[in-house]
């Protein structure tokens, strides 16, 4: 392991999967430790599943350290229905609620599927003021440096919102059997990530590099979403040596 930067962005270079997720993990579990009812924000997709997965073997061996966690689902591809296995609602469930036994009390969503997804957006904006800001939240790196489905545009959002998909997100690999095509996204917005206390990004293989070397420049532009993190002053980005570029 080494440190590559410092604050306000620290950058943690792990060997392979296994060990960012086991990083990811004791990262995850310090936090819960501090605060056992945070709220943590969980991305779906490659990157935190490792993290995922470590943190479901550590609450089978001491569930109490996870019985006030909440969570909170970042984002969810339009129109797809919640038991499609190809939503992110459908991975949530799979990969954190159920294994980490959050109760549905202690867990936040919206639907892919809604009816009227603007309102639904609204609806979501004023549950995290509710029950927020975000303690942790989980990101993964888009390839064109999206968060969540926060995409490249002149104007970001503040909250959350009704997004239109970059090309290369509509191809990610999470939708290869999606049983209908996406023609939307809903997520959290970038102001809701920014107002986080911690942010944890992880980035994983060879085709996050390139992602990550502009990430690293530390130039800002909302034409690469992920260099607003620069803005945040205490987020962690844990990486394999694959998506390392130096």
């Amino acid at each position: 392991m080494k440190h590559v930067t410092h604050e306000p962005v620290r950058v943690v270079v792990e060997g392979d999967d296994d060990a960012v997720g086991r990083l990811g993990a004791e990262v995850i579990e310090r936090e819960l430790a501090r605060d056992p009812g945070a709220l943590l924000c969980a991305a779906s997709g490659g990157s935190p599943l490792g993290a995922y997965r470590e943190l479901a073997r550590r609450c089978a061996d001491t569930p109490e350290r996870f019985s006030r966690l909440r969570v909170i689902k970042l984002d969810e591809w339009g129109p797809l229905a919640a038991d499609d296995p190809a939503s992110c609602e459908f991975y949530v469930r799979k990969e954190v609620v159920d294994p980490l036994r959050v109760a549905e009390d202690r867990y936040f969503t919206l639907a892919g599927d809604a009816a009227d997804p603007r309102a639904e957006c609204r609806r979501y904006a004023e549950t995290l003021d509710r029950i927020g800001p975000i303690d942790i939240c989980v990101l993964g790196l888009g390839v064109n440096g999206h968060l969540g489905l926060n995409e490249p545009a002149p104007l970001l959002h503040d909250r959350a919102h009704v997004a239109e998909l970059a090309e290369n997100s509509q191809g990610h690999a999470m939708l290869a059997n999606a049983r209908v095509r996406p023609t939307f996204g809903l997520t959290l917005g970038m102001g809701d990530i920014l107002r986080s206390r911690f942010i944890v990004l992880f980035v994983n293989g060879g085709k996050k590099r390139e992602a990550l070397r502009q990430l690293l420049t530390r130039e800002i532009t909302t034409s690469f979403p992920a260099s607003l993190l620069w803005l945040h002053g205490n987020t962690l980005i844990i990486c394999d040596r694959a998506a390392c570029p130096a």
